[in-house]
């Protein structure tokens, strides 16, 4: 019961709603759902599970060791962000015009870590923000906000032949294209935020 109460005073509702709501918007799931639908299209499957596990591991290494982590390969946040910039501006590439310069996989496995689970969901932009909030908010807050933002991924992957459905072929590919122009637009963004020149 002690430990109970002790775990109930850590928690502060109000840091663990800002906190969720921050790595919402950056994750931003639910505008991922057109690459989800494309990618699931050209493999054929998405582990859901392995998607939610991997990103939730990207995530949770980079709050108890992010900077490390980056330092130990000789590399700073910025170098971090430019590489999945890259990445996030060939799939709107791809998106925009219907080209495929990613090589689906028949299992859907490397699809479910790369591009899926990195960069779009833990990507350069969660990984910041988790640097970030990490100093603003307590660690509980931050792993419960990680957490349901986990939980919430996995429903929406777990649903997106539901999603599909709804959508139909004409709303996929008009959600395709003009998520593919945001795409382009993170990653132009990304790289004006961390090119010095």
């Amino acid at each position: 019961m002690e430990f109970l109460d002790n775990f109930v005073k850590l928690i502060n509702m109000r840091e663990i709603l800002s906190a969720t709501l921050v790595l919402f918007s950056v994750i931003d799931i639910l505008g991922a759902i057109p690459v989800i639908i494309d990618l699931k299209k050209k493999t054929g499957y998405i582990d859901a599970r392995q998607t939610t596990l991997v990103s939730g591991i990207l995530m949770f290494a980079f709050l108890f060791l992010g900077e490390s982590i980056l330092k130990l390969f000789g590399l700073d946040i910025a170098s971090f962000a430019i590489a999945g910039a890259i990445i996030i501006f060939l799939i709107g590439f791809e998106m925009v015009l219907g080209i495929h310069l990613f090589k689906g996989d028949t299992q859907g496995g490397s699809s479910s870590i790369v591009p899926l689970a990195f960069p779009i969901i833990a990507g350069a932009g969660t990984m910041t923000t988790i640097i970030t909030i990490r100093a603003e908010f307590t660690q509980i807050s931050v792993i419960i906000a990680i957490l349901l933002n986990l939980l919430l991924i996995f429903i929406v992957l777990r649903a997106s032949d539901w999603l599909e459905k709804k959508l139909g072929h004409t709303g996929t590919e008009i959600l395709r294209k003009a998520f593919g122009i945001i795409l382009l637009a993170i990653a132009i963004k990304i790289f004006k935020t961390n090119l010095n020149f």
